[in-house]
């Protein structure tokens, strides 16, 4: 008999979270924390059923989305060093994964010691809110007011 899984906490987080081996496990979150060293989700498709344990040491970063669906985000084609960050302490941010993939958005900043830190991308239209960078998984950072 499979146990029913009831929700830790009312608010929940759309999630997919990308490992560094390639996986991709798309679902929901109840128990996300910077500070912790992971979280759990729910898959899409086992509301109810089943909960991944999710450990931050496996991961590239976990992209908090709008939509599970997706959508392809077009590449940025202007130069994104003349976008202006929102007012206050933001930062402008390149990241290049050790994968070489790269990610651009602003943070309230960083430090490579902390498990990971959040971006939020430049393209308002993006299904990407914010994303949770694995300090790990990054190769290097670029930054810029």
């Amino acid at each position: 008999m499979e146990k029913k899984i009831e929700p830790i906490a009312k608010a929940q987080n759309l999630v997919v979270a990308r490992y560094r081996d390639g996986r991709v496990i798309k679902g929901t979150t109840y128990d996300f924390g910077p500070q912790k060293k992971g979280f759990h989700v729910v898959p899409l498709g086992e509301e109810g059923r089943k909960v991944s344990e999710v450990l931050f040491s496996d991961l590239k970063a976990v992209f908090f989305v709008r939509s599970l669906e997706g959508k392809q985000d077009r590449p940025l084609t202007k130069d994104v060093s003349e976008e202006k960050a929102e007012p206050g302490t933001q930062m402008k941010v390149k990241i290049t994964f050790l994968d070489g993939e790269t990610l651009v958005g602003t943070t309230q900043g960083y430090t490579l010691e902390r498990e990971g830190f959040f971006v939020v991308p430049l393209e308002g239209e993006s299904n990407n809110l914010r994303i949770f960078v694995i300090s790990k998984a990054v190769k290097e950072v670029d930054t810029w007011k």
